[in-house]
């Protein structure tokens, strides 16, 4: 059965024991709450964790910066519908050896000449597309966002939190998350794969 934003919204308004809204257009709170929140709480989402039905490749040629040697001298343009890039490596496998790179914008540089092959999160909008755990993380995500204005009511943070909480838990027991894809804290140019320091 197909699925749409509004019915992602409705979940939202579920989780809250709010009434259902008939658009995301409507002239209603709950509506205006949700269709301002919508794309923006996917799109976090998305970013937070690398979610395997998310997960694409693309081979892309780059431009030599001239910067000289043992410098991130080769730049990339990112894809149009990456939503942030997976670590990268040698030969685009996620197993594969790690190499030096940052990212600049819409922009890769990296040490490896071209073509490269980038791993990264895309901005899958069509709720068909996405893996049924992901829709259950934005629903809670969502009703997250929204309760306070929507409910005021102090109890009801706490039943979207739990949600938002029981749904990514099952997400990562499912293995629907990439480990080792999940945003980490640590040294800067280690989390950009930026080795030199250690050689």
């Amino acid at each position: 059965m197909a699925i749409t934003p509004l019915d992602i919204a409705n979940m939202a308004l579920a989780v809250l024991d709010e009434a259902p809204i008939d658009s995301l257009d409507q002239d209603v709170k709950a509506a205006r709450l949700l269709n301002l929140h919508l794309d923006l709480t996917r799109e976090g989402e998305l970013a937070k964790h690398a979610w395997v039905f998310a997960i694409l490749s693309a081979q892309v040629t780059g431009a030599d910066t001239g910067s000289g040697d043992c410098t991130l001298n080769y730049v990339y343009e990112l894809p149009a519908d990456c939503i942030r890039p997976l670590p990268l490596t040698a030969n685009g496998e996620p197993d594969g050896q790690p190499i030096s790179w940052r990212q600049e914008a819409g922009l890769i540089y990296c040490d490896q000449p071209g073509p490269l092959t980038i791993r990264y999160i895309a901005n899958l909008t069509d709720p068909n597309d996405w893996d049924a755990l992901f829709t259950e993380v934005l629903v809670a995500a969502l009703a997250i966002k929204t309760v306070h204005p929507l409910t005021h009511k102090a109890g009801m943070i706490d039943i979207a939190r739990a949600a938002y909480d029981r749904a990514l838990d099952a997400a990562f027991s499912a293995d629907a998350i990439q480990r080792g894809g999940r945003l980490y804290a640590g040294a800067w140019a280690t989390r950009r794969g930026d080795f030199r320091s250690l050689r």
